[in-house]
């Protein structure tokens, strides 16, 4: 059956993905056309992320932030109006189009339209071992209920004094129940449910309906309970 499951997945996967790029296409190419005409004139941007079996691979994104931007001010944490992000990143950034050319891991095999977020390996030795073990043997996704949960995470961090100690205390542990959450309910039918939601959210930024649709989520942590309600409103005014 697991078999069975992998199969259809990765001929979904292909198919979306490929749909997706088909239909796509001409609105990226304008983008693609600006972001080479501003900024440092990189279309794309790619990062070493973890994947499948712990291995790294190259994760691909549009341009939104100078390239040196790990080594300047504000390190691996970006603010809403962080002033390493480029002319058009605010826009890429806050639309999740900056996502869309992680397309391309789909078609290669590296990713999955739906999966726990792709981490650098800064974040993801934070994990616990339970939950490294558990997302082993999967591939990270474009999208997932970490990234539908946490889609606004720089609005939440945005407020914190102490941004290293919250997101390694705070965060990381919640986004680590949610990705063990979903390799235990993962099948066809949370496949596309995820899919289908994030078409929603893209549409809806403000939309709490996943929290609807699936109701055995991880607890929120009290830290985190006020500050989602917190980043829903703000999500909504920018």
């Amino acid at each position: 059956m697991k078999f069975i499951t992998i199969f259809f997945i990765r001929f979904f996967d292909v198919f979306f993905s490929l749909f997706a790029i088909i239909i796509l296409l001409p609105f990226m190419l304008p983008i693609m056309l600006i972001l080479k005409l501003t900024g440092e004139h990189d279309i794309f941007y790619k990062q070493k992320r973890v994947g499948r079996y712990g291995k790294e691979f190259d994760v691909f994104k549009f341009a939104t932030m100078l390239r040196d931007s790990p080594n300047l001010p504000g390190g691996m944490f970006t603010g809403i109006n962080d002033p390493r992000i480029l002319p058009i990143g605010n826009f890429l950034r806050k639309s999740k189009i900056n996502e869309l050319p992680q397309l391309i891991n789909v078609l290669l095999g590296q990713m999955s339209i739906v999966g726990y977020r792709p981490l650098v390996r800064y974040s993801y030795d934070k994990y616990s071992d339970e939950i490294k073990q558990k997302i082993y043997d999967m591939k990270p996704g474009l999208s997932g209920i970490g990234s539908i949960f946490f889609r606004n995470e720089e609005i939440i961090m945005q407020s914190i004094i102490d941004k290293e100690k919250f997101y390694r205390c705070t965060i990381m542990p919640y986004k680590g129940e949610l990705e063990g959450w979903f390799v235990d309910n993962m099948n066809m039918l949370t496949y596309f449910k995820m899919i289908l939601l994030t078409i929603v959210i893209v549409l809806r930024p403000s939309t709490r309906i996943w929290r609807k649709i699936f109701r055995n989520l991880p607890e929120v942590p009290n830290e985190l309970t006020f500050m989602l309600w917190e980043n829903t409103i703000l999500s909504t005014k920018q």
